[in-house]
């Protein structure tokens, strides 16, 4: 593990109003981040439900695009089977609902370690492939523009959409880039080769392997090719899960990238995050790992909606630091500042 120079939470679910008088916040967290110049922006992922509360149903919202709002479709409890506190599955149909839907909402911090405006600019489903929400979108600067992936949730699955701006107040939407089930796509700064690279987790149904983080690359951001392995889970901290944290960065020694692993277990498991190392002009190639770089220690990374959960999504090189921007147990937005030298030490460079 490498030691924090310093931690803090930034952000809750109190600090965000709710977007309807019927909806309570209960998660503020997995931010995409990027330093604009002039201090930085924040992509936050808003977890609303139910202000009501019926006893024996179950309240799953989601998104109706006919009055733009969140409604919520009420099931007895006798009728779903709960999964883990994010989602339920239906007895009748074996298929699986959120008991939560998400939005995102811009934040900015002058400094990066203290919030100082939230919102108004919200950015809403368009489309029925965000039926269930817009979940852990990843920013990356390129061409001028800014440009961001996110989870676009929906009875087709999860898949992941793109988007850029260029101030954080109008969008183009781009649409679907990778079908379901794929998230924890993160693009690459600049292009290599004369390509755009991305990394990406597909989660098959059925498991050959454990669990992967792919890469691809595309001409134009929106058509993706020569997809090829690149990280497989490597001990028990990745048992689970693993897939891509913020964008990789660029240093003299390769890029860096920081991924988050997930150890299987009671429950929804423990999230920590691990870092590798690439070549520069052949990304495809690793030369160097550590599985755990970061852990759950604080109260706020132990304690929350979803305990023992700390989600890379967001960095920010700051001289010889970095900060690393994360969801913590799934409910508040957390930062943590590393030397970067110890982060590429602990890669073996």
């Amino acid at each position: 593990m490498i030691p924090r120079l310093r931690s803090r939470r930034l952000l809750g679910p109190e600090d965000i109003p709710p977007s309807q008088d019927d909806l309570r916040v209960v998660g503020a967290f997995n931010p995409g981040v990027i330093d604009t110049g002039d201090g930085i922006t924040l992509l936050v992922r808003v977890a609303e439900t139910a202000r009501e509360k019926r006893t024996g149903f179950v309240a799953l919202p989601r998104w109706d695009p006919v009055g733009a709002r969140i409604d919520i479709d009420w099931l007895a409890e006798d009728e779903v089977i709960a999964a883990d506190p994010r989602v339920i599955i239906i007895r009748s149909t074996g298929l699986t609902r959120l008991t939560f839907f998400s939005h995102l909402l811009v934040a900015r911090s002058r400094d990066g370690w203290n919030i100082d405006a939230v919102g108004p600019m919200r950015i809403w489903p368009a489309g029925e492939l965000e039926e269930f929400g817009m979940e852990d979108p990843r920013i990356t600067a390129l061409n001028g523009r800014y440009y961001f992936t996110y989870v676009a949730v929906s009875r087709h699955g999860a898949a992941t959409a793109l988007a850029s701006t260029g101030d954080f107040r109008d969008f183009d939407r781009l649409g679907v880039i990778f079908p379901p089930e794929n998230k924890d796509v993160v693009l690459f700064p600049e292009r290599i080769h004369g390509a755009f690279l991305a990394l990406h987790r597909p989660n098959p149904a059925q498991h050959f392997t454990r669990p992967e983080i792919w890469l691809a690359s595309s001409p134009d951001l929106t058509h993706w090719g020569a997809h090829a392995p690149l990280l497989r889970g490597a001990d028990a901290h990745e048992a689970g899960r693993i897939g891509a944290g913020p964008p990789p960065i660029r240093t003299a020694a390769g890029w860096l990238a920081i991924y988050h692993g997930n150890a299987a277990g009671a429950g929804v498991g423990t999230y920590g995050a691990g870092a590798i190392l690439t070549d520069l002009d052949r990304p495809g190639t690793i030369i160097g790992r550590c599985t755990r770089v970061l852990a759950p220690e604080t109260p706020y990374e132990r304690q929350g909606f979803v305990p023992d959960v700390i989600f890379p999504t967001g960095i920010v090189p700051r001289e010889e630091t970095v900060l690393i921007y994360c969801g913590a147990a799934d409910q508040a937005v957390g930062v943590a500042q590393l030397r970067l030298r110890d982060l590429l030490r602990a890669v073996g460079h």
